[in-house]
Parts: structure tokens; sequence; C-alpha cells
């Protein structure tokens, strides 16, 4: 019986050069941020760059990932910034 990949998809938060921050999900991490930086990661960022990856949470499944980053979007500055600063 072959064993099934698993899949890892991610709610992150990035830092971007004017300070603000940007949240979105993906399911490879390493490829977003570099296309962030490269100004192909969305239409925020594109002109915010460079990026830096603050915070990331692992999830099984793209709806997880997508339902976690539409509550963090949610969240005020200080929420942000604390949920941030928990994982130092």
């Amino acid at each position: 019986m072959e064993e099934k990949e698993q899949t890892h998809n991610y709610t992150y938060i990035l830092k971007c050069a004017d300070g603000s921050f940007y949240c979105g999900w993906t399911n490879d991490l390493e490829k977003r941020l570099k296309a962030h930086n490269s100004g192909s990661g969305s239409k925020y960022t594109r002109t915010r760059c460079p990026v830096e990856l603050l915070y990331y949470e692992s999830y099984e499944t793209k709806h997880e990932a997508m339902s976690r980053e539409f509550h963090i979007k949610r969240m005020t500055r200080q929420e942000k910034e604390a949920l941030i600063s928990r994982e130092d």
C-alpha cells in the first residue's frame, strides 16, 4: 500500500517594508514568500517589498488555513502583534 504524502497548508503573517502586516495562506510557504519578495505574490505586497515572515500556523486542510486567515485579517494590529509575540 502506497503512503499518501501529507500536504500542509499554512496561514502566515508578513511584515512589509512599510511596517504594515499582510496575512495570507498557502500550501508552499517558502515558494509563496519568494513570490511576495519578487513582486508577484499579491497586489498588496507588490509595492511593499521586501517582506519578512513573522508568523505562521500549519493546518491539514486548505479550508482550515483559509478560515484562520479570515479570522486573523479581522484582528486589530495589537491583536496580531500579541499573536506574533506569543511565538517568540
